[in-house]
């Protein structure tokens, strides 16, 4: 157990100070672009951005990456087990993207209440003033964005170069089979059920109403699917 803190606590601390450097570069590139356009068209009127929480996204992909290029060997090298190595992986997840979306959903309602015109990820979906479910249903879609690049790097070191090619081809034309699929195979009838299952899923019900619980749980789902892959991978087969 003892081991187990002391993997958290090195994951947890030397990834904490990147978020604030995150932040303020994220500020300040957005204040100096703003900046430039209205020097350049003379009015501050009409200048501002939107849903700044699709930049975390990209932060949290590479830090999904990151999460086994950077410490794994280390980790490895200096007796950790494998299961403690994923479990305080997963702990640097939650952290992280726990944070990073209270951050995000304080920033986003704030300048929303001071510009009425800027909108969030999640306002644009459910609206405003929901404050508690935004900050969950922003961690969990962090945590989905985290827990899939760590399998893609993870299936991509077991499988090596051209395994991983395969793969990715498999996958595309997966995709595309399914929207053929969907597109020409199926029954109008059984569109519109599955484009109510999914609008359920993501909340919005039949009536118009709003539950914030049904897109919690599919997130919850997703990301424990996500982090069972590569519980089985990092645990269970031979990394290259």
């Amino acid at each position: 157990m003892k081991k187990l803190t002391a993997a958290i606590q090195y994951e947890c601390f030397t990834s904490f100070r990147y978020i604030w450097i995150f932040y303020l570069v994220q500020y300040l590139i957005v204040a100096l672009i703003c900046l430039i356009v209205a020097v350049g068209t003379g009015s501050f009127e009409n200048i501002g951005t939107n849903c700044l929480e699709l930049n975390t996204f990209i932060y949290v992909g590479i830090l999904g990456a990151l999460g086994f290029k950077e410490d794994f060997k280390m980790l490895i090298q200096n007796g950790f087990t494998r299961r403690y190595i994923f479990l305080a992986t997963l702990s640097l997840f939650v952290f992280i993207t726990g944070i990073m979306s209270l951050v995000d959903t304080i920033v986003g309602n704030v300048l929303h209440f001071i510009f009425p015109g800027y909108s969030t990820l999640f306002g644009s979906l459910y609206g405003y003033g929901h404050f508690l479910a935004n900050w969950l249903w922003l961690l969990l879609l962090y945590m989905i964005v985290c827990s899939l690049f760590y399998l893609c790097i993870l299936a991509i070191s077991r499988l090596g170069k051209t395994g991983s090619i395969c793969l990715g081809l498999v996958l595309g034309g997966g995709i595309l089979a399914a929207a053929a699929l969907i597109r020409f195979g199926l029954s109008d009838h059984m569109v519109t059920a599955l484009n109510r299952a999914l609008l359920k899923a993501m909340g919005f019900m039949n009536d118009g109403t709003i539950i914030f619980f049904p897109p919690l749980l599919t997130f919850l789902i997703l990301t424990c699917l996500l982090c069972a892959g590569s519980y089985l991978i990092i645990c269970r087969a031979e990394l290259n």
